[in-house]
């Protein structure tokens, strides 16, 4: 079965009422971008209705007051809508466990499962760009000069800003290491220790031009 690709996945963000759904926090906003081939080909993105107030401190963080939440649907309506959309796409976000938590979390309040697997952006972003002077998602926009519109701490403006990093990330893996990177080999590289990515990718140019090379001579030996 051939690789997933890198760059055809969903990248996810939520806006939330604090840090953590296992205290009762809630999902506030939800904002995704579809990436087919490295290419914006749809996006998702919806105010949620919490069941509850805000605090002051998130209106002032996201510009998401409770006036617009009163108004807004209820995370059943929503998360039934994204999870049309999502599908069985993997996923990817920065700080992807953050994002995981609240995912499977309002996903559970409607007993839906899915199999798509997450990437994280930011420890990716550790790895493969160490000299950044931080890893923030906004500092990385900058870092890389990445054309951003200055809205950030909004669900698809974030989405929208972790797509064109995941999209830098890979463009550079191609460019510097000669190597189209599947999804499971982004993941392997958020996973793997600073000190150990460059061997892994090393070893990882090493497969690949073995088997070019493999495959070279095949073709040249039942060629006519």
């Amino acid at each position: 079965m051939p690789a997933t690709p890198a760059h055809s996945v969903i990248v996810l963000d939520f806006e939330t009422t604090g840090l953590s759904p296992n205290l009762g926090d809630r999902a506030i906003e939800i904002g995704a971008v579809k990436l087919v081939n490295g290419e914006v080909v749809d996006t998702f993105q919806q105010l949620i209705n919490p069941g509850c107030r805000v605090s002051s401190f998130i209106e002032g963080y996201t510009g998401i007051t409770n006036a617009m939440l009163s108004t807004a649907p209820q995370s059943d309506v929503v998360m039934s809508e994204f999870a049309r959309f999502m599908g069985d796409s993997h996923l990817v976000a920065h700080n992807a466990s953050f994002d995981k938590r609240f995912l499977d979390a309002e996903f559970e309040r409607i007993n839906h499962s899915y199999s798509g697997q997450f990437a994280c952006s930011m420890l990716i972003a550790r790895r493969l760009i160490p000299e950044a002077p931080t890893h923030k998602l906004g500092d990385l926009v900058r870092f890389k000069r990445i054309d951003n519109d200055g809205v950030f701490h909004r669900a698809l403006a974030d989405a929208q800003m972790t797509a064109k990093l995941w999209m830098v990330m890979i463009n550079e893996l191609e460019q510097t290491q000669a190597m189209a990177p599947s999804f499971k080999q982004m993941q392997t590289i958020g996973k793997t220790s600073k000190s150990a990515v460059g061997s892994l990718l090393k070893q990882w140019r090493k497969i690949k031009t073995i088997n070019c090379r493999f495959n070279s001579n095949s073709t040249n030996k039942y060629r006519p």
